[in-house]
């Protein structure tokens, strides 16, 4: 296999990643959209912690069942359950239903329920496949594409959203989103199957990794508690979680765009998409740097800097009263996001031994469910108890002080290098 092509198979995976992406942060946008106008900022807190719970819980397990089973079927079926959620929210949203705004609300928040048990499988399957489809040389490679994939998905969901939003209504935003995942399916078909991988005796370069010994047959406590015990003995991966949990749980805006959007900057839906999408913007942007011009040397250090901008980014976007100083910190905060992002993905690629794949993968998605749901449910709080402003505020300047806390905590994070 060339270590400059990569292979067709790695092709169907992008399309199929592009497309489910695109359709679930267009989802993301409408519900968030959906929910502030049903309801308020406060609300669509409670919607990020609906999806956050289940997912979380469901993680614990989804990792140990990935690492047993055909990842493929796992990712198709994920796909198509999605889809569902994505049809019955349009159905809810037509005119002729007329439900009620609390009985609307309410089914909602079971939708996203259901969607955040989905996501704790269709995430941790579609990341541990990639080391199975290219070559090791290709791996970093195909990191970078899969970020990239992302973020370029994530941009579009919340700017199109908006605009279907706008052109089309909510209810047709969301068959639209329906089609995507449909199509995205019909990619992940493409797929060879990834059966379990059983190792007898595991082998790696990293001092910080424990030594892992595969049984025939194994409790799913025991298996569980194996992908918990390799991130947390592995400080530099544990590090670099850790500061993407809480620096994202506290600094994270998506729960205040809506808000701010239409009270502070008073503009409408497409303004919203566009403002929605400036931090993914911002994050592609750097990304393609990175691919062009990757880190060499002292990636721990500049990741915990990029952390602390991200920080003063927030601070900014909770200061400015103009939409175009509101949109260009919200850019700037992704560049640094996309920072640790890479650091992250690739650490965790690189080191983590195959039949550990999925187990890790759930981990960490349950890191950033934390950051992302939880802290969209943490912006509804203290919104409520601050003010919006004042509570974004607050929440970039928690971001600063916890790069301060994990310099002093991780001594390692800084001088690490890859």
């Amino acid at each position: 296999m060339s270590s400059s092509k990569l292979p067709k198979e790695f092709q169907h995976f992008i399309f199929a990643r592009l497309l489910f992406v695109l359709g679930m942060r267009m989802i993301t946008t409408i519900v968030i959209y959906q929910v502030y106008h049903l309801a308020n900022t406060y609300m669509v807190g409670f919607a990020g912690l609906a999806e956050f719970v289940p997912a979380v819980i469901a993680a614990l397990y989804a990792g140990h069942y990935i690492d047993k089973h055909n990842k493929k079927n796992i990712l198709v079926w994920s796909y198509a359950c999605y889809m569902i959620c994505g049809i019955t929210l349009a159905l809810i949203s037509l005119p002729w239903f007329e439900l009620g705004n609390t009985t609307q609300l309410t089914v909602i928040l079971i939708v996203v329920f259901f969607t955040g048990i989905i996501r704790s499988f269709a995430g941790p399957s579609a990341n541990s496949m990639i080391a199975a489809i290219v070559s090791r040389e290709q791996l970093q490679k195909a990191i970078s594409y899969n970020s990239s994939t992302w973020l370029i998905s994530s941009i579009g969901g919340h700017a199109v959203g908006g605009l279907l939003i706008a052109f089309i209504g909510i209810s047709g935003a969301y068959f639209v989103t329906a089609a995507l995942i449909l199509t995205a399916v019909f990619f992940a078909l493409q797929l060879y199957p990834k059966p379990p991988v059983i190792i007898s005796r595991l082998s790696t370069t990293s001092a910080d990794l424990l030594p892992l010994h595969n049984q025939e047959e194994e409790s799913v406590f025991t298996s569980i508690k194996k992908g918990f015990s390799f991130v947390f003995n592995n400080k530099n991966l544990l590090g670099v979680l850790s500061l993407d949990l809480f620096a994202v749980l506290f600094g994270g805006a998506v729960a205040f765009i809506p808000e701010v959007a239409s009270n502070i900057l008073h503009t409408g839906p497409i303004g919203y998409g566009f403002l929605n999408a400036a931090m993914d913007l911002g994050s592609l942007i750097s990304i393609g740097i990175l691919v062009k011009y990757p880190m060499r040397q002292k990636q721990g250090l500049k990741m915990l800097l990029a952390v602390a901008g991200f920080g003063i980014c927030i601070i900014i976007f909770g200061l400015s009263k103009v939409y175009w100083l509101s949109f260009m910190a919200l850019l700037v905060a992704g560049l640094f996001d996309a920072v640790s992002v890479v650091v992250r993905g690739t650490i965790m690629q690189l080191y983590t031994p195959d039949e550990l794949r999925g187990r890790v993968a759930s981990i960490n998605l349950i890191f950033i469910n934390s950051s992302n749901e939880l802290g969209q449910f943490e912006s509804g709080v203290t919104s409520r108890m601050f003010g919006t402003l004042p509570a974004i505020i607050f929440g970039g300047a928690m971001s600063v002080l916890i790069v301060a806390a994990t310099w002093l905590k991780f001594p390692k994070l800084r001088k690490l290098e890859y």
